[in-house]
């Protein structure tokens, strides 16, 4: 089936991780699927959360606007789909606040899964109790811009950092950091987290019992 396009920039429909690979997988941590997908897809270190205990875990809505302006996060609000988390480059102009409260509430309004961005975002007192997860690089009150001649993309590749995000891949995000599974891993790295969670499990029931992680892992040497 061909996918459904606005504009020569906007691709609306796409294959997404599917919601029962999504709910699984928010059973692990962020850090825990990173290692079970054999230590791939962390995004910089630099993006973490903007309010105690925000986590994240839906399909990716990518979007790549220009720097100092906000409008194609706009437009992907109204565009994304129910559990989508919307995940937005700014052409690497970190340095303006693209996001705040009143977009917090039309993305809560529309369901939508949470924000990752590689940049700042402001009214860092009101986010947290907002309650809609937002991730980014930091906090900053310079204000944005609205140029409806500029180019933007809604769903295309988007590189954070050293990663390549694909629209319906998996973003997970809780205070440890965001990770991204291809779409199509997202059902092995889901068991292999589970088989790795049940080995830390055991590892640390030997350690109460006196073993050393030396001579468990095997490095006492």
């Amino acid at each position: 089936m061909p996918l459904k396009t606005v504009g020569p920039t906007e691709i609306l429909d796409f294959e997404r991780v599917a919601p029962d690979l999504v709910e699984r997988a928010a059973r692990f941590g962020s850090a825990t699927l990173h290692e079970a997908a054999g230590k791939i897809g962390a995004l910089p270190s630099a993006i973490k959360p903007m309010g105690q205990g925000f986590r994240l875990c839906g399909p990716a809505f990518t979007v790549h606007g220009p720097g100092s302006d906000n409008l194609w996060l706009h437009r992907a609000i109204v565009a994304a789909r129910p559990g989508d988390v919307l995940v937005a480059y700014v052409s690497g102009v970190y340095e303006a606040g693209y996001w705040g409260e009143i977009m917090s509430t039309g993305a809560l309004a529309a369901k939508l899964g949470g924000l990752v961005i590689d940049g700042c975002v402001r009214d860092g007192d009101l986010l947290p109790g907002l309650g809609f997860p937002v991730f980014a690089r930091g906090l900053c009150i310079r204000g944005t811009g609205k140029d409806f001649a500029a180019q933007g993309w809604l769903n295309a590749p988007v590189m954070i950092g050293d990663i390549v995000v694909t629209p319906g891949d998996l973003i997970a995000g809780d205070i440890d950091g965001v990770v991204a599974i291809p779409r199509a891993r997202v059902a092995d790295v889901i068991e292999a987290s589970r088989a790795r969670e049940a080995k830390e499990a055991e590892i640390m029931k030997q350690l109460r019992r006196g073993a050393s992680t030396l001579d468990l892992y095997g490095w006492n040497r």
